[in-house]
């Protein structure tokens, strides 16, 4: 390892394994991405020079000397030409989840690329599928090309890492899942093997961790060590270019001795041994109940959860080095869990929302027990609805305008079962709900018009809309509006404000011109409530529980991009009513300045609410309350990057993204 990505690593557990140690390198390639770059030119023009030439980048898929699938162009020949080189998403941005934009994952340098712009147009928005040979489309998507489908996986691996489930690897390649508890797939863990880390990337990866103006911060830990990608997912090793996991050493560890077991509880166990001894260095120990692995430690202890109450457990640990090597599993200690008289606490906080005609979702604070709240009974007017694991239930099957009253009690792993919560009572919608509330079929449109512009007219239900970038000229079943995504291009359909909610939408897609597929995004009030796909092919899709009441207003844009227009009909909704009044709570809801580079951000909000603050991998990173007179929360010590802002008050919630700059 260098000197340079030694330091950078200083702080990330390398003995780690498998999601433990994704994880380990997730939150360091987060904390490190301290500056966020905007969708430029200059980054490239730094990182990815030609070695050979200065004056030249490289340009990934490409192969020859010339044309479209040339390999290097001119550092300065950027742009839309036909002679240019232009910025490649290899995660493309409307494989995404949601679509990746220009801003935040969508300007991530470490996955873009100069590209020809023919040549990236070819690829467009192909998911990466095997193949041999140079660059270019193969069944079922794109093959990158034998020099560069290393560099693509290890890309495909950083983005995953650092966006989580907004950048699966099974979102833009096509193969197999390598486990049941990730979304990695063979095709880039062969990929990773097959075509070694290049010196190219290095210059890349070393640049972006250094304060240089259009330095990231951050590394991609698989250029430094292809071998990672090996530790967590498995499949066929990589180069170990760090020389720390792929060694000669074929010695086992000793085997762990004292096996001793204390603070015997219901569901727990502590245990501690006396620890192994290796020729190079113990790394990890495992520790089994009944010959069933529990978890791992590097220390020498770990508490054993989860058990069952009265119940016999032998209990043996094994000890590992950092090539793997593991010792045989100890004499086993026996010990038997106390038995559980105690029932779990009540549930608490109980609360209706979502009221349709036939039924409402329940909530409640989940209750505490010392074995483990195994379940909960749900009770409808005395009698025993359901049983759940979650906090959270939807009821259905129930009549319209009723009020119903509503109890839970929690049932623990040995069956004891507490009483009864407090009764709350809910009462189901209007019939009205869910009813045929509205359509738009864009016969009223403007005349026929191939161009691209504004078009405004008062549609079938008497509502005014708009549409931007939007011809007039299209045809679905019947006359269709049609508008355009295309790269930069902002194109949306916007109604005027009606009354009477929103439960579902529905409308038909066509992708105007042939050559792939993608989405829009439906925002109701501002916020998005789904997708509409759209490809070669008309799809007609509905959007189910929206479930807005009052006033609202819907709009349709950009979701995916990419060299897409897109033709709409046969757009319909239904009403939604609810007898809760917190809908109108988060009707006037703002927060801002969003994005931020500053120390605080507000909030404009009605009534006392909780607040709570998330990072991409879902922890919780703040929480505050915030009302009319205590408005905003400090943000100093957010780092630079997206954060999940959720907002909860009486029945009602909401999510806001925030982006810190």
């Amino acid at each position: 390892m260098n000197a340079q990505a030694e330091s950078y690593y200083d702080d990330v557990d390398l003995t780690k394994s498998e999601l433990e140690l994704k994880e380990a390198l997730a939150v360091k390639t987060i904390a490190a991405h301290t500056n966020i770059l905007s969708y430029g030119w200059p980054a490239l023009q730094a990182t990815d020079v030609n070695p050979e030439n200065d004056q030249e980048v490289l340009l990934i898929y490409g192969y020859s000397t010339s044309g479209t699938t040339a390999r290097t162009r001119g550092i300065y020949e950027n742009g839309s030409g036909s002679n240019d080189w232009n910025r490649e998403h290899t995660y493309a941005k409307s494989l995404g989840t949601p679509n990746l934009g220009t801003a935040g994952p969508g300007a991530d340098a470490h996955h873009l690329r100069p590209s020809d712009v023919g040549f990236n147009a070819q690829r467009s928005s192909l998911r990466f599928a095997d193949g041999s040979g140079n660059a270019g489309p193969v069944s079922g998507g794109w093959y990158p090309g034998d020099e560069w489908k290393g560099d693509v996986a290890r890309m495909m691996m950083y983005m995953y890492i650092r966006y989580a489930d907004q950048c699966k690897p099974t979102g833009v390649g096509v193969g197999n899942l390598v486990g049941p508890d990730d979304e990695m797939i063979d095709l880039f863990l062969e990929w990773n093997v097959e075509d070694p880390v290049s010196d190219f990337e290095r210059q890349r990866n070393t640049y972006h961790d250094s304060n240089e103006t259009y330095a990231q911060g951050n590394r991609n830990p698989f250029i430094d060590n292809a071998y990672l990608a090996t530790r967590i997912w498995g499949g066929d090793n990589a180069l170990d270019s760090w020389g720390i996991y792929l060694t000669p050493d074929t010695e086992a560890p000793t085997v762990p001795t004292d096996i001793s077991l204390s603070n015997i509880t219901t569901s727990t166990i502590d245990a501690s041994w006396t620890a192994s001894t290796d020729n190079e260095a113990v790394t990890r120990y495992e520790v089994f109940a009944n010959g069933v692995l529990q978890g791992n430690t590097a220390t020498t202890t770990y508490t054993l959860t989860g058990l069952t109450p009265n119940t016999s457990y032998s209990i043996t640990v094994l000890a590992k080095d950092i090539a793997d090597n593991k010792s045989a599993q100890s004499v086993a200690e026996n010990a038997t869990t106390l038995s559980d008289v105690t029932a779990p606490s009540v549930p608490t906080d109980i609360t209706i929302s979502n009221q349709i005609s036939s039924g409402f979702k329940i909530n409640w604070t989940a209750s505490t027990d010392d074995s483990g709240v195994a379940s909960y009974d749900i009770f409808i007017d005395g009698s025993l609805k359901e049983t759940v694991q979650s906090t959270e239930y939807q009821v259905t099957g129930l009549t319209a305008s009723t009020t119903y009253n509503v109890t839970i009690s929690a049932k623990d792993i040995a069956g004891n079962v507490s009483e009864q919560s407090e009764t709350v009572q809910a009462i189901t919608g209007t019939e009205n709900t869910g009813t045929s509330c509205g359509e738009e079929t864009f016969e009223l449109m403007p005349t026929n018009d191939s161009s691209y512009s504004t078009r405004t007219w008062t549609g079938d239900n008497g509502l005014e809309w708009t549409a931007t970038l939007a011809r007039t000229d299209q045809e679905l079943n019947g006359r269709a509006i049609a508008f355009d995504v295309r790269d930069s291009k902002t194109g949306s359909l916007t109604s005027s404000t009606f009354a009477g909610g929103i439960g579902s939408l529905t409308a038909s897609t066509l992708r105007a011109f042939t050559g792939g597929s993608g989405t829009l995004d439906v925002l109701v009030n501002g916020n998005i409530v789904g997708t509409l796909p759209y490809g070669d092919e008309i799809q007609t899709t509905t959007i189910s529980d929206i479930n807005i009441s009052g006033d609202v207003t819907v709009v349709l844009n950009e979701s995916s991009s990419g060299g897409d227009r897109v033709i709409i009909d046969d757009l319909t909704w239904t009403c939604f009513s609810t007898l809760s009044t917190g809908e109108d709570l988060f009707n006037s809801f703002k927060m801002y300045p969003n994005p931020t580079d500053g120390n605080k951000v507000y909030f404009k909000i009605t009534e006392s609410a909780e607040l709570k603050v998330y990072n991409v991998l879902g922890k919780l990173i703040k929480k505050a309350t915030i009302n009319s007179n205590n408005n905003s929360i400090d943000t100093s010590n957010l780092t630079k990057g997206i954060y999940l802002v959720k907002i909860k008050s009486e029945n009602q919630s909401i999510t806001k993204k925030l982006i810190k700059n």
